[in-house]
C-alpha cells in the first residue's frame, strides 16, 4: 500500500466516524447549507438590490470548504414572487421569502403570518443628518490613500470584496465609498453585528427597568427553580457564557453546516424555542463558547418586553433607537414564529451602521438624550473571562489580556478600540481615543486574520485623522 493511499483511506476513515458519531447532524447539513444559501440570496436580493448570481459567488467564495457543495446547488429566484428556493442535489429544499418591511424569512412548510407595520412616523434624528445621497469624498490624500488600499483586490485569493467604507470623526463622515452596485442607501447585511444592536435593545430594556443583566432572564421554559438553566442571566447571554448546549457559531465554512446551533437557524420555524429546549453542557457562567442561540434567546426577551408581536419589536426599536438616530435604511428580519433574528439578520446601510457606532462613541448618548443606560458602553467593552478571542457584552473589545485583544493591538488596532463584527468581513469599529468610528462591510474570508483588510484600514485611517491632519467637514 503506497504511503498516499493510507493517508486517504485514514483520512476518509476519521471523517466517516465524526459522521457516524454525528449522523443526525450530518443528515441535516443539506437543509442548513442551502437555508444559509437562501436566506442571504433573499435578503441581498429583495432588500439590498443585489444581483443574485454575484451575491452568491461572493458569498460562498468567502466562507471555506463550499465550493465542494456548492457546483451541486440549484438556486431558483422569483423576481415576480419575491422569494428564492434553493436546493442541494434535489435535497434539503430551502425556501425564504421576502414581505415588505421585514425583509426575507425562511418557511418550513407553513403559511409565513402577516406582520402588521406599525404606521411609519419617524421622528426627527438627534444626530445631525447627512444632507442627500452624494457620496462624501475622502478629506485628505492620506485618506484618499486608506480607502484605495481597502478596496483594491490582491491578484491571486482569498480576495478582499469590499463593499462598503464609512469613516466618521467627531461625529462626521470624513470619507466614504462604495462597490459597484451599492449607494449610500443600500441596506447591507451585517450578519453578526446584528449581535450588538440586539445588544443595545436589551440596554434599553435595562434602563428602563425591565430586564437586569445580573438576573436569571424570565424564560417560561426555565421558571422551574430546580431547572439548572433557571440561573442564566442577562449577562451571560450577552458574553456567550449561559452553557447551553448549542455548539459554536465562531467558524464561516461548510464544517459549520454540523453545529446543532445551525440546525435552529435553518431548520426551525421558532428559534428561540428550540434554544430555549437545549440542556447546559455547562454551568452557567463556568465557559465561554459563542454561539448565535444566546442572541435568539434575548430577541425572545426583547420580543416579549415589546409587547410580544413582531409588530411590538419593530415599534420598540424604530422608536427607542432607529429613528433617534437617523437610521433610515435599517430591515429586522424575523423567524417564522415572529422573534427577530437576532443573531444575524439586520440589514442597514453603512451610513446607518456608522451611526450606530457613534452612539456607543458618544457613551450612549444622542443630541442630548441618554439612549442606554449610563456604564452601559463601558460594561459593553468590558473583557469576559476565558473568551480567547476578545468578546465583552455584545461587542468584541481590545481590552483585556485575551489572545484576539493582544494579537489585534500587535497589529496596530488602537488598545481601546472595541467593536460590532459580523461574519466574512462586517465591522463597525469603535476608536474612543481618537474619536473615529469606521465601518467596513466586504465579503472576505474570516481567514487568515489579514484577508479583509480591516488591520491596514484601521492603521491606516488612525494615521490619516490623527491630531495632526487636518479634516473638512463632511457633512
Amino acid at each position: 500500500m503506497t504511503r498516499r493511499k493510507l493517508i486517504f483511506i485514514l483520512a476518509a476513515t476519521t471523517a466517516f466516524g465524526a459522521l457516524v458519531l454525528s449522523a443526525a447532524r450530518a443528515r441535516d447539513v443539506p437543509k442548513v447549507a442551502t437555508g444559509f444559501v437562501a436566506n442571504v440570496i433573499c435578503s441581498e436580493t429583495f432588500v439590498s438590490g443585489l444581483d443574485p448570481k454575484r451575491d452568491f459567488t461572493e458569498t460562498t467564495d468567502a466562507m471555506p470548504g463550499t465550493g465542494l457543495i456548492t457546483w451541486a446547488m440549484d438556486t431558483e429566484v422569483d423576481l415576480d414572487r419575491r422569494d428564492v428556493t434553493v436546493t442541494l442535489l434535489g435535497l434539503g429544499r430551502s425556501h425564504a421569502v421576502y414581505r415588505e418591511g421585514v425583509g426575507c424569512t425562511l418557511e418550513h412548510g407553513e403559511a409565513l403570518a402577516d406582520i402588521a407595520l406599525p404606521p411609519a412616523r419617524p421622528q426627527a434624528a438627534l444626530l445631525p443628518e447627512i444632507a442627500g445621497s452624494a457620496i462624501v469624498v475622502p478629506q485628505t490624500p492620506q485618506l484618499t490613500a486608506a480607502l484605495d488600499r481597502a478596496f483594491a483586490e490582491p491578484a491571486e485569493p482569498p480576495f478582499r470584496r469590499t463593499r462598503a467604507v464609512v469613516v466618521m470623526k467627531d461625529g462626521r463622515i470624513v470619507a466614504e465609498r462604495y462597490a459597484d452596485g451599492i449607494g449610500t442607501e443600500t441596506p447591507l447585511l451585517g450578519f453578526s453585528a446584528t449581535k450588538s444592536v440586539i445588544s443595545a435593545l436589551i440596554g434599553i430594556l435595562v434602563r428602563d427597568g425591565k430586564l437586569a443583566v445580573d438576573q436569571p432572564v424570565p424564560v417560561v421554559a426555565w421558571k422551574n427553580p430546580d431547572d439548572p438553566r433557571h440561573a442564566i442571566t442577562v449577562d451571560q447571554l450577552l458574553r456567550h457564557t449561559a452553557g447551553l448546549a448549542l455548539g459554536s457559531s465562531l467558524q464561516a465554512s461548510l464544517a459549520s453546516a454540523l453545529e446543532p446551533v445551525n440546525r435552529m437557524k435553518y431548520m426551525e420555524s421558532d428559534m428561540a424555542a428550540y434554544a430555549e429546549s437545549i440542556p447546559l453542557e455547562t454551568a452557567p457562567g463556568a465557559a465561554w463558547n459563542y454561539h448565535d442561540g444566546n442572541f435568539i434567546i434575548l430577541s425572545h426577551l426583547i420580543r416579549d418586553a415589546a409587547g410580544g408581536h413582531a409588530a411590538d419589536v419593530l415599534r420598540f426599536a424604530h422608536r427607542e433607537l432607529f429613528d433617534p438616530l437617523g437610521m433610515r435604511n435599517v430591515v429586522m428580519q424575523f423567524d417564522a414564529a415572529g422573534t427577530p433574528e437576532g443573531s444575524g439578520e439586520i440589514l442597514a446601510s453603512a451610513r446607518d451602521w456608522a451611526r450606530f457606532g457613534q452612539l456607543y462613541l458618544d457613551d450612549g448618548v444622542a443630541g442630548g438624550r441618554r439612549i442606554l443606560p449610563a456604564g452601559w458602553v463601558k460594561y459593553s467593552a468590558s473583557p469576559t473571562p476565558n473568551a480567547w478571542v476578545g468578546i465583552g457584552a455584545g461587542f468584541w473589545t481590545n481590552l483585556g489580556d485575551s489572545f484576539g485583544a493582544k494579537y489585534r493591538v500587535e497589529h496596530g488596532w488602537p488598545r481601546d478600540a472595541f467593536f460590532a463584527k459580523g461574519t466574512i468581513g462586517q465591522y463597525v469599529i469603535i476608536v474612543p481615543s481618537q474619536r473615529l468610528v469606521i465601518v467596513r462591510l466586504g465579503r472576505s474570508p474570516n481567514a487568515p486574520p489579514k484577508a479583509d483588510g480591516v488591520f491596514d484600514l484601521v492603521s491606516d485611517v488612525v494615521a490619516a485623522t490623527s491630531a495632526n491632519a487636518k479634516l473638512a467637514g463632511g457633512n
